[in-house]
């Protein structure tokens, strides 16, 4: 099951909770009405390159937005919003045109909402000032196609809980971040190399407008971040000083409010850290409603650990005489080593098989440089090799990545997946010119650093996976309709993604349905003997062929 269904309950949860209009949040909002009026102006210079006296936003080559602003925390946030007015309502829409889709009515819409509004009675309390600051000043940008939801501030807050409160509400599909980080004897030249994937769907319209953001406040750290329109958490980044974060969800229980989303939690960690230890206090003041891996990376000391926060736990890992750490979705610190939930995600997800997968990187004895640790992000194999087929979620490569990054630290160099996923070129930026060195200019890509698109893009196995993931969508509908559909058919697209379980899994359901039970029993064996994503499909499976057996 894929990871955007979890999050789309949270943006739905996030609209239910905006149109209740929580009244302690509206409180809340900044008092900045003396500075309301002061709109920042515009310049367009052609359809790729928008000035304020701010900042400014432009498209490079690879279709990447650059953003660069400065200035106290509602300056930030008016002229980011001002820059990206066009692209945050785009995923405003994005996000709330599910609304209606997946929101019950009747009595069950009117319990959900009491339900949320107790839920969420306390959630502005939270977030710190200057990043509500932020938020009502980016707010001002939002499109009033969603007012009957709540006031455009109430929303932008509320979905920088998305992420969490879906993770609360619906924990049924993890996102499958994966990261690495070498330092020493695995990195080609001995400093700090850090490698993450992103692997985060909202639906194709999500991932096409994604913002590298250069965000330079009057207090606290300079700092990159990969964003979206109307996001002013973070979920990868680098400061100037060489610290890193990105984020791994883990398994979470479920809690009784809303309390700090974890990219404001991440956030934070960015502008005022300057080393591991400050990361770690910082973390340490914040209460959070969902369980997370935060992997810091650090110039300053040359290393990194992970963070690893839960509403009723926290733990700091460290690798010991190594100079590796690969994180995946499950705890590893001291911590949580007696966490039942902890135990159950090792057991039954895809975490611990990719944690294996990138260990036989590590283990292979080859230094890495940023180039090779793109490969190991782009890799669609299994364990050994294997194919196991394409988007599944046991591959470090899901090909539904919002984003694939690369840090140097100690360099201050990073590097950005393009589009498809994070197959395109890897645009690289130097941090020590874009705030050292004050750079204006409106392209920040270091285009002689970039790094090579993947091949893989022009072939036919590339081609035939977009045409299977359409194809995936269509077929999902027949099953649920109820509509027949003929063995040319099946067999077509069974074609397009042969090695992936699925294609057979869902064959199954549908001569099951038919009550075609000879034909289901062949289906299911034949999933079987692919790589099942994890140990409830594996026994999903099964249960539907002792059903068999026992007509």
């Amino acid at each position: 099951m894929r990871c955007w269904y979890r999050y789309i309950w949270g943006v739905v949860v996030c609209a239910v909770m905006a149109s209740c209009g929580v009244k302690k949040g509206l409180k809340d909002v900044p008092n900045l009405t003396a500075w309301d009026t002061i709109i920042p102006y515009v310049n367009i210079l052609n359809d790729s390159v928008h000035t304020t006296d701010k900042g400014f936003l432009s498209k490079n080559k690879q279709q990447l937005w650059e953003l660069y602003v400065t200035g106290d925390p509602y300056q930030i946030g008016l002229n980011t919003g001002a820059l990206t007015e066009s692209l945050y309502q785009k995923q405003e829409t994005v996000f709330f045109s599910k609304v209606e889709e997946f929101v019950p009515s009747g009595f069950k819409q009117k319990m959900l909402i009491k339900l949320l509004k107790y839920y969420n009675r306390d959630l502005y309390q939270y977030i710190p000032n200057e990043y509500k600051a932020e938020i009502y000043g980016l707010s001002k940008y939002a499109t009033n196609r969603f007012d009957f939801l709540g006031p455009a501030y109430q929303r932008s807050l509320y979905l920088h809980g998305a992420h969490d409160i879906g993770h609360a509400f619906q924990d049924l599909a993890l996102v499958g971040c994966t990261s690495l980080a070498v330092w020493g004897e695995n990195s080609a030249d001995g400093g700090l190399l850090i490698g993450r994937n992103f692997d985060f769907y909202v639906g194709d319209g999500f991932a096409e407008n994604k913002i590298i953001a250069f965000i330079q406040p009057e207090n606290g750290n300079a700092f990159m971040s990969v964003t979206w329109g109307g996001m002013t958490g973070v979920v990868s980044g680098m400061n100037e000083k060489g610290l890193t974060v990105t984020l791994n969800a883990g398994k979470s229980s479920i809690p009784l409010k809303a309390k700090t989303p974890i990219s404001v939690v991440a956030r934070e960690i960015l502008q005022y850290a300057d080393n591991i230890e400050q990361a770690i206090s910082i973390a340490k003041t914040k209460k959070v409603f969902v369980s997370e891996s935060i992997m810091v990376g650090s110039a300053v000391d040359r290393k990194a650990v992970l963070i690893e926060i839960a509403p009723k736990n926290f733990g700091v890992y460290e690798v010991a005489n190594s100079s590796a750490l690969i994180c995946s979705n499950h705890f590893q610190s001291e911590a949580f080593q007696s966490d039942k939930r902890n135990q159950k995600q090792i057991e039954e997800s895809h975490s611990q098989y990719r944690w294996d997968k990138v260990n036989e990187y590590v283990n292979n004895a080859e230094v890495l440089t940023p180039e090779k640790m793109v490969d190991i992000l782009r890799d669609t194999k299994g364990l050994n090799g294997k194919d196991i087929g394409y988007g599944n979620e046991k591959a470090l490569n899901q090909l539904l990545a919002h984003h694939g990054i690369v840090f140097q630290p100690e360099k201050r160099m990073v590097w950005v997946s393009s589009n498809p996923y994070q197959l395109g070129e890897f645009v690289a930026y130097d941090l020590n010119k874009i705030f050292k060195e004050k750079n204006a200019e409106h392209h920040l890509g270091v285009d002689s650093l970039t790094i090579a698109k993947d091949t893989f893009i022009d072939t036919n196995a590339f081609i035939d996976y977009e045409r299977y993931r359409k194809e995936d969508h269509i077929f999902q509908k027949k099953i649920k309709d109820k509509e027949e559909v003929s063995q040319e058919y099946i067999a077509m697209y069974q074609k397009l993604n042969p090695e992936y379980w699925v294609v057979y899994y869902r064959a199954g359901l549908y001569y099951m349905q038919m009550k075609k039970y000879k034909e289901a029993k062949e289906q299911f064996n034949l999933a079987l003997t692919k790589e099942v994503t994890t140990v409830p499909a594996e026994k999903k499976i099964n249960k539907y062929l002792k059903k068999i057996r026992n007509k």
